[in-house]
């Protein structure tokens, strides 16, 4: 009697299932790409149309008489001094924010047994929940009272505040993954704390620096609330209030707005392109360990 051979069930490799998993993945990073770069496609071609055909051809068609009126006219609207507004701006609130943080981060990892940096640490936390929407009115009744209203000033300060919570917690985290037995040897060489913070804990968590540093300088400069609420003059506008200049009574300049847009996004591409290594490790790092 003939015997029926026993095969095995087939099974499927790991090689072949993480192809499997890449092929989906990279189909849906394609998808998710196109999706993306069509509003920037649009932005762009449209910064370079005149405001008539704007209206009159296809809203995706590139322009057949390509022109630099637009981005003329930004720029003969004061663009300049509402980008050097929020270059200030940015620059006054991302170093300050970073450098509290980080400091405030490493206290309370390396004091981690003290019962006041504990409740710091979960104000810290308390902060996270608090959106910036929620407390605008307090503070504008405090930017009144300490007579900063329609100052830059006005809106670095509450910037700083606003970028502290995230901060220290994404900085916590980086300074806790360092090895203990680094800074028990700092402190045996005779480093003090304060040694031992910029000399070990600070090259050692730049990764998180960079990362930190981009997110925040990102959502500053496209800040909207704080300008509109702290600022009135047109001398203390940033950019995104600079979009308000070319919406009039009864129309809006959406070529102009294109423009002012477009040219609005440069830092931020050349901001992520210097710091794109140290921002996707600062990302990755932490899930990693």
């Amino acid at each position: 009697m003939a015997t029926i051979p026993h095969t095995a069930p087939r099974r499927i490799t790991p090689v072949g299932r993480i192809l499997r998993l890449n092929w989906i993945g990279g189909s849906l990073g394609w998808i998710w790409l196109l999706i993306v770069m069509i509003p920037i496609y649009w932005i762009v071609i449209t910064s370079f149309k005149t405001q008539a055909n704007y209206f009159t051809t296809n809203t995706f068609a590139p322009p057949s008489e390509p022109t630099f009126d637009n981005y003329k006219l930004v720029i003969e609207n004061d663009i300049v001094r509402y980008f050097m507004n929020s270059v200030i701006v940015s620059i006054g609130a991302v170093i300050p924010a970073v450098v509290i943080s980080f400091m405030a981060a490493y206290a309370i990892v390396r004091g981690v047994g003290s019962r006041w940096l504990r409740s710091m640490n979960t104000l810290f936390l308390m902060g996270l929940a608090i959106p910036l929407q929620a407390v605008i009115i307090p503070v504008y009744l405090i930017i009144i009272r300490l007579k900063m209203y329609d100052t830059l000033l006005a809106i670095i300060l509450p910037s700083i505040a606003f970028a502290i919570p995230l901060s220290v917690l994404v900085l916590s985290n980086f300074i806790r993954d360092v090895p203990r037995e680094l800074f028990e040897s700092m402190r045996m060489d005779g480093a003090t704390e304060w040694g031992t913070l910029w000399r070990l804990a600070f090259p050692l968590t730049r990764p998180a620096l960079v990362t930190v540093t981009i997110y925040n300088a990102l959502g500053i400069w496209n800040g909207f609330l704080l300008p509109l609420v702290l600022t009135q003059s047109p001398d203390q506008r940033t950019m995104p209030l600079a979009l308000w200049t070319f919406q009039g009574q009864f129309g809006v300049n959406v070529p102009a707005i294109a423009a002012s847009v477009t040219l609005t996004t440069i830092p931020i591409i050349l901001m992520y392109a210097i710091g794109r290594r140290q921002l996707l490790s600062g990302l990755t790092a932490g899930f990693g360990k």
